[in-house]
């Protein structure tokens, strides 16, 4: 593939400076992003999504005529995993546009930082569907958008199959209203229905057309070795309901032979138990803890011990699912059932996070049911016959909250939001009856709730519907 731009040479550049090779679905993505589409990147975990769409962006918003103000979202899950997609993104910076400015906008940032991005926001803006909302309501929404050139969705398989998926819908639409020609890039790791996943990604134009874009598929040879560690006697095996312990001493062995592991566990207090177990045994061992409901500090100190390779293992729930690399992991153990194919497969991407270097998962039942599942699992992902992630369509409890907080934001005209709606994949056959009655139902309470004025949350007033206390 040529790519002429010279923006775009000057990302080859960068690759070559460090005796990389970009792969032919990075290429792929920059040539579709210089001709302005929108699309989705799916590739496994460790393979580089991040520097194609990023680097794309960037050459994007330096080939246009020069601008101020935010020219690029990044959207993550997740505000955890906002300061290490920070560092991620300002390594190229460095070389490639040294005069960019990348922030975080999330629940953890202070009023103060908020108030200096409304001011003079930053070129590009790392935050979260729930912080994208709220800055939607603000009421210079449509100035501080109005030079937006790039949004991207990361790990959208997270996002779709859930309500905030939903809301993550709605927010690009409102986007693609204040700045029409914004391109949108979603990136994938384990997923399945990658063509229904685009069309909620990209959503509809107002002729209820499906808007066109690029899948682009990275299909990069990469070691993968799924295994098990089976109980040395099946005898006295529990058949179900158990938390693995029994398999402790065979786990000690395992990590034996790792430099870093991550240690999977079903529930936080199974993680717990684990991290305990594995403590007391080798005590010697420096050993982490990371699951949800931890302090912030706590978290940061086993994502630090695990990216400088300082801890020995560390025990964690779906908390560490994600994330930017940590490269010293080279072994990971799934406790108890994995719950799903493409979780296995995102959690085993989890070590030798890079390409070239393999990636391998241990399985370590609890139980003989669990033995079982483990080999179907094992079986499925070898056959890659992955879950799909079903989207949820016309949720009214998810619009309700959009069409408040949108009228917080200056309020607006039923039929040109309805339109503006129904260019999501989620709400395009919402009905008028359905609009209506929701309108009803947020202005009046409902026949339910009409006598209880908490629930009067909008008010229509002079042909639009807002809110005003």
């Amino acid at each position: 593939m040529s790519i002429i731009s010279n923006q775009w040479h000057h990302v080859e550049q960068w690759f070559a400076r460090r005796d990389w090779q970009p792969f032919e679905f990075q290429k792929d993505v920059w040539h579709a992003m210089s001709q302005g589409s929108s699309g989705l990147l799916h590739a496994p975990t460790g393979m580089g999504k991040t520097l194609a769409v990023w680097l794309g962006a960037l050459a994007r918003i330096q080939e246009l005529p020069a601008t101020s103000g935010l020219q690029i979202i990044w959207l993550t899950p997740l505000r955890a995993l906002a300061v290490d997609t920070l560092k991620a993104l300002k390594e190229p910076l460095e070389e490639l546009a040294p005069h960019l400015m990348v922030q975080i906008r999330t629940g953890d940032t202070s009023s103060y930082t908020k108030q200096k991005q409304e001011k003079k926001p930053p070129a590009a803006l790392i935050t979260t569907p729930e912080s994208l909302t709220l800055l939607l309501t603000r009421p210079q929404a449509n100035k501080t958008m109005q030079n937006l050139q790039v949004v991207v969705v990361d790990e959208w398989h997270e996002l779709l199959g859930s309500k905030r998926g939903v809301q993550t819908e709605l927010a690009l639409a409102r986007l693609r209203r204040f700045a029409p020609r914004v391109v949108v890039w979603g990136l994938s790791a384990t997923m399945r229905n990658l063509n229904e996943a685009m069309l909620h990604l990209l959503g509809f134009d107002i002729h209820g057309k499906p808007r066109s874009g690029r899948l682009v598929q990275g299909f990069v040879p990469k070691d993968l070795v799924i295994d098990s560690l089976l109980p040395i006697s099946t005898e006295r095996f529990p058949w179900a309901g158990h938390l693995g312990l029994k398999m402790l001493p065979l786990v000690l062995q395992e990590l034996e032979q790792a430099d870093t592991a991550l240690v999977f566990t079903n529930t936080r207090s199974q993680c717990e138990l684990w991290h305990q177990a594995l403590a007391q045994e080798r005590p010697h061992w420096p050993i982490g803890l990371h699951h949800g409901s931890l302090a912030r500090d706590e978290r940061r100190a086993a994502e630090s011990g695990l990216k400088d390779g300082a801890l020995k293992a560390v025990v964690c729930t779906s908390s560490l699912d994600l994330g930017v690399d940590f490269s010293p992991v080279d072994r990971v153990l799934q406790i108890g059932s994995p719950k799903g194919v493409a979780r296995l497969l995102q959690r085993a991407g989890r070590s030798g996070h890079g390409p070239g270097r393999l990636s391998r998962v241990t399985c370590v039942p609890a139980s003989v049911l669990e033995l079982v599942e483990a080999a179907a699992a094992r079986d499925a992902a070898q056959a890659e016959d992955l879950e799909g992630r079903l989207p949820y369509i016309c949720p009214l409890d998810v619009l309700a909250q959009h069409a408040v907080s949108m009228a917080l934001g200056g309020g607006f005209k039923a039929d040109d939001f309805l339109a503006e709606i129904r260019t999501t994949a989620s709400y395009a056959n919402v009905s008028a009856n359905e609009w209506n009655w929701l309108l009803e139902f947020l202005t009046s309470g409902g026949k339910t709730l009409s006598a209880y004025p908490d629930y009067h949350k909008l008010v229509f007033k002079q042909g639009s519907y807002i809110v005003t206390d």
